[in-house]
């Protein structure tokens, strides 16, 4: 289509002349909309995000162009009606596409204090940065707000700046206390910056004042200040200055990387000093000293190198450990007069059996024990208190084996821990069955269940009965109590099985209610965002929510059903006949309490546990919650355990089982799941009963884990399921070649591997001592404190020498796996360090150009300790905030829509308006009608005058009217009169009169004998 035809359709054109007259509508609208539009965005009442999008007020010009031509079909004045809704229509859509946000002008302030306790500064230092809090908020104007965060190498709100007078509670600095966990260990002022400018609210003048030394071990302060100025939030500083002159600390510890057994070797301590000075040295191995009196030394400013005696005598891990104690007066602090170190001698490896510490039964091992024994290698038993809490621990042990030991008699570091020493190190671990093993022994969704060829879910157990577990969470009144209630709460769902079903329920703003649904524990991803955003208040009674939880409980089919109570044991008691409820449904309840106020709270919730036959506790370290939560969630895993004769099959062909032929029959198992990888070997598994079913259950099972091989014998090895087993004739061969199959293998390689700290930097040095010279691809996988996992790439920097280096910014075990390759040659090291103390106590002064930089980068001031709250508060300037108010012309276009069409169609009788707001005389609705009928009536009359008297019979031509034949013979003839064909009218005929004498002169004329 040419353009010329698109333009004449799309503006037709007019059915009259347009003059400029007719633009005026369009032209006042113009001029009015673009002044409304520049007056609100000049008054800062409205900002619009897309002002381009005002372009398309054009479209109003065709609006007008049609309304004007006569196009929309109405006369001039309902047409100028509807033209000026119609360009009210289109600037209000218009307008909504700009995206307009209404504009709040305010010089209110929102202060954040944010205050370093990180353990560079000094206690005193902390409790005057919380003096100085409190001061200036309790003079600060009652219209704003302040609140503060804590931090150290992490950060954590303590007080958030809402719209509340906070005077009353930070104006007394011994009402300020740490509720948060904040890691000490390290400063990341740029994580304290972040937080602080996340928790101050946009609509207000942000400010932060920042308490700190400015010694920053961590962070990047570049991008958060390029964020404070984005956001015009200024930073004060208040300055925590100290300078220690005499300050002597140990640096490191060195220890030889390769030792024989019986040869002498030197450690070296590494001591460092700002001015000389005398002190005694102590060296400790394996926690004893090894020497009866302290070392007397003498050390030069500057490093200082003292060199120490060993001698080891039998392989193993040794630990040694050099702690500084300088003379009176010569050491600012004692923190950093201390440093670890570790020698690992290679040997036989041992076999370490880890026992339930509480079971005061060997029957758990003592078969398991006496059969390693009797495959000639050595084993160590110790309970699960004693494991150790660091992978280089475990160095000296080729296998671990966890003998019916439960989930909750660990800690996380000693799991994390023997994690790290399978995946990194290569040593074996085994898991046998028992009542306090695998899913009824709490490791479902667990570090250990990742390690396990074997996972805890069973929902394809068709057979296994679930259970239902409602937790009721009451405000716990200890530092973090809720943030430890959610805590725990989530580790105990985790413990559940995936058909279990579980709920969470707590009294918060909209009273008792369920923050999670009772629903299976499958849906644990979608749980975890309810419980952490949840909430958590003080419960004014017992009753209702114990109510909710037995509503949910009773509408479930699980086969056990149990509730779990955290409280201070303050609300009101439940009502006898509740109770009873819970006793008749068989539903248990168990009840922790935590710093109760007195002794009728403790019998409260004594009360309730007996009442249900369930358990109470009353832990006096919160730390003990976990352990209670993850117990009390056990209680649904027993459908798990199957007791039942069967004799398992062989599957995967293993070296296991090489020479052994014929398997005895095992009494009960645990119910597990093998984990879909095609690595797995499923060696041993049952046949189920039903043939029809094609499910299996493993029994062993072994998989590859990083370096380390992991099994599953998710029967026992020793008690009452093995009795058959353990009088056996192939019972030790086959542990023997269980123990072989799973347990690390040492391989001489040719890299020696040489680890240390140096100035907050790990450095990694590697040495190749093959025969043949390679030019080695060598890369060090670095795993460390706080779930650091580190790839560090090795340089070449001398002929058979690589190094590389890694940022040291916590304090705690640094282990070293480094892999060398060349073609098919591939050789790996394990090695490691321990960083004694933190980075933190190597800072001797405060960093003032740190602060001076945050101040000057986003325009805020340096405070002192002398300092008001006017100098805080009083420096205010105005600041503008918008909020998007796109609903507001929504609902202006659904009025003006329904008002145009209105318009258009629909025409008033303002004379009947009038008439009904009582204005005017009233009249006849049925005016018009009355005149067309009286017209009707005219009209009628004339025609009957006009009628002829009788019919009219033309010559020769027979009547209708005559019936009869003498009828038709009497009737005379007439002669036809003639009427002249253009005869005038006359003057005083009406219209009407001569359509009639034309309709009758045409009737005449097709009657007349020429037209037959």
């Amino acid at each position: 289509m040419k353009v010329p035809n698109l333009l004449r359709r799309i503006f037709p054109k007019p059915r009259s002349r347009v003059g400029w007259r007719d633009a005026l509508p369009l032209i006042i609208f113009l001029i009015l909309y673009a002044a409304t539009i520049l007056t609100v965005i000049s008054f800062d009442v409205f900002t619009f995000t897309k002002p381009l999008m005002f372009g398309l007020i054009v479209v109003s010009v065709w609006v007008w162009w049609m309304a004007t031509c006569g196009w929309s079909g109405l006369n001039r004045w309902r047409s100028t009606q509807a033209l000026i809704v119609r360009l009210i229509l289109v600037g209000v859509f218009v307008a909504m596409l700009a995206e307009p946000r209404s504009v709040r002008t305010t010089d209110e302030l929102s202060v954040v204090y944010a205050v370093d306790i990180s353990e560079s500064i000094h206690p005193d230092r902390v409790t005057d940065a919380l003096t100085f809090v409190a001061k200036t908020t309790s003079q600060k104007p009652l219209q704003d707000v302040a609140g503060w965060i804590a931090f150290g190498s992490s950060a954590a709100v303590e007080v958030p700046p809402i719209q509340t007078n906070y005077g009353s509670t930070m104006s007394n600095p011994e009402e300020i206390r740490f509720n948060s966990r904040v890691d000490r260990d390290a400063t990341n002022i740029e994580n304290a910056l972040s937080l602080a400018a996340a928790i101050l609210p946009e609509d207000r003048r942000g400010r932060i004042v920042l308490i700190s030394d400015g010694s920053e071990t961590t962070g990047d302060l570049k991008t958060v200040l390029d964020q404070l100025n984005s956001r015009e939030i200024s930073v004060d500083v208040l300055p925590v200055k100290y300078q220690y002159d005499n300050e002597t600390w140990v640096e490191r510890l060195d220890l030889p990387q390769s030792v024989k057994i019986g040869e002498p070797y030197e450690a070296s301590v590494v001591i460092s000093s700002l001015q000389a000075g005398k002190g005694k040295l102590i060296i400790e191995e394996n926690g004893e000293p090894i020497t009866e009196d302290p070392i007397e030394i003498t050390f030069e400013e500057g490093k200082n190198r003292i060199d120490i005696p060993i001698y080891l005598r039998s392989p193993g891990y040794y630990e040694y450990e050099a702690t500084l104690i300088p003379e009176e007066g010569a050491d600012g602090r004692d923190e950093n007069n201390r440093a670890v170190g570790y020698i690992y001698v290679e040997g036989e490896g041992k076999v370490l059996i880890v026992r339930d510490p509480i079971r005061d039964d060997d029957r758990d091992y003592e078969h398991l024990a006496r059969a390693i024994r009797e495959g000639e290698r050595a084993i160590e038993v110790v309970d699960s208190y004693r494991f150790p809490r660091d992978s280089l621990s475990l160095l000296p042990y080729d296998c671990v084996v966890f003998a019916n030991v439960a989930h909750d008699a660990f800690d996380e570091v000693q799991l994390q821990a023997l994690r790290d020493a399978v995946f990194n190190q290569g040593t074996g671990f085994l898991m046998t069955g028992g009542d306090n093993s695998f899913g009824p022994g709490g490791y479902h969704r667990t570090i250990v269940e990742e390690v396990l060829p074997v996972s805890m879910d069973i929902t394809k157990k068709k057979v296994l009965p679930k259970g239902a577990l409602a937790i009721i969470l009451h405000t716990c009144e200890f530092a973090e109590g809720n943030t430890w209630a959610k805590r725990i709460t989530k580790q105990a769902i985790k413990v559940l099985g995936n058909q279990d079903d579980v709920g969470v329920i707590a009294y918060g703003p909209g009273g008792e209610q369920w923050i999670v649904d009772l629903a299976p524990a499958s849906q644990y991803e979608d749980m975890v965002p309810a419980i952490n955003s949840a909430v958590i208040g003080d419960m004014p009674a017992f009753g209702p929510t114990m109510q909710i939880g037995l509503d949910g409980l009773s509408k479930s089919d699980a086969a056990t059903k149990h509730m779990i109570i955290i409280s201070d044991g303050d609300p009101q008691i439940p009502a006898p006949n509740l109770l009873n409820k819970f006793i008749s449904e068989k539903i248990s309840v168990s009840t922790i309490a935590i710093f109760p106020h007195g002794g009728i709270e403790i019998e409260t919730l004594r009360n309730i546990a007996n009442a249900t036959d369930g358990r109470y506790y009353f832990p006096a370290d919160p730390n003990e919650l976990p352990s209670i939560f993850i117990k009390e969630a056990k209680t649904l895993k027993r459908s798990m355990i199957q007791e039942k004769d069967f004799t398992p099959d062989v599957g995967f062909p293993s070296p296991v089982l090489e020479g052994i032929d014929g398997l005895p029959p095992l009494h009960g198992f645990v119910l597990t799941s093998l984990k879909e990888n095609a690595l797995t070997e499923n060696i041993l598994f049952t046949i189920p009963e039903d043939a029809a079913e094609e499910e299996t259950d493993p029994v062993l099972a072994i998989w590859r884990y990083g370096l380390g091989t992991t099994a599953a014998f998710t029967s026992s090895l020793s008690n009452q399921w093995a009795r058959d087993w353990v009088d056996w004739n192939d019972y030790t061969a086959f542990v023997k070649q269980l123990l072989i199959r799973i347990s690390r293998v040492e391989k001489t390689g040719s890299l020696r591997m040489w680890t240390y700290n140096s100035g907050g930097e790990g450095v990694i040095v590697v040495e190749d001592f093959h025969p043949e010279e390679d030019f080695l691809d060598v890369a060090a996988k670095v795993s460390g404190p706080g779930g650091t996992e580190l790839s560090i790439p090795l340089k070449q920097v001398g002929p058979r020498r690589y190094q590389g280096t890694f940022p040291v910014n916590d304090k705690g075990q640094f282990q070293v796996t480094t892999i060398g390759k060349s073609g098919d040659r591939e050789d790996r090291v394990h090695g490691g360090f321990i960083v004694s103390y933190s980075p933190e106590f190597l800072k001797f002064t405060s960093n003032m150009s740190t602060l001076q930089q945050i101040k000057d980068e986003t325009a805020g001031t340096e405070l002192s300790a002398d300092s008001t709250a006017e100098d805080i508060y009083n420096r205010r300037t105005p600041k503008q905030s918008s909020k998007p108010i796109f609903d507001w012309f929504l609902i202006a276009l659904a009025c003006l829509l329904p008002l145009d069409v209105a318009v258009r169609r629909v025409q008033l009788d303002w004379s009947v308006v009038k008439s009904m707001l009582g204005f005017g005389s009233k009249k006849e609705t049925t005016q018009t009608m009355g005149a067309l009928l009286q017209r009707k009536k005219q009209v009628g009359e004339h025609l009957k005058s006009e009628r002829p008297s009788k019919p009219f019979q033309p010559t020769g031509q027979k009547s209708p009217y005559l019936t009869t034949d003498a009828q038709r013979t009497a009737a005379p003839s007439k002669p036809k009169t003639e009427k002249p064909k253009n005869a005038p009218p006359k003057q005083d005929e009406s219209t009407t009169s001569r359509l009639l004498q034309m309709k009758r002169k045409r009737s005449e004329d097709d009657d007349s004998p020429d037209q037959k």
